[in-house]
């Protein structure tokens, strides 16, 4: 299941109120400012920081530590 453009461009990042790209191979909301990854779970992107993972290269101190 994909992300409907209009939904993906409401999306912000909780963290850094900055937009958010889709990754469909990893099924994630990317914020590459935060340095995160949101998972999407059958469909419904989960915006809790807590369940974001970081990515290589994030910024840890802004980021949570999974």
């Amino acid at each position: 299941m994909t992300l409907t453009p209009d939904l993906l461009e409401m999306l912000v990042c909780p963290l850094t109120r900055t937009p958010l790209r889709y990754d469909p191979v990893a099924q994630e909301l990317v914020s590459d400012a935060a340095g995160i990854a949101y998972p999407v779970r059958d469909g419904v992107p989960v915006m809790l920081v807590e369940e974001a993972r970081v990515l290589d290269g994030g910024d840890a101190s802004d980021s949570p530590s999974n």
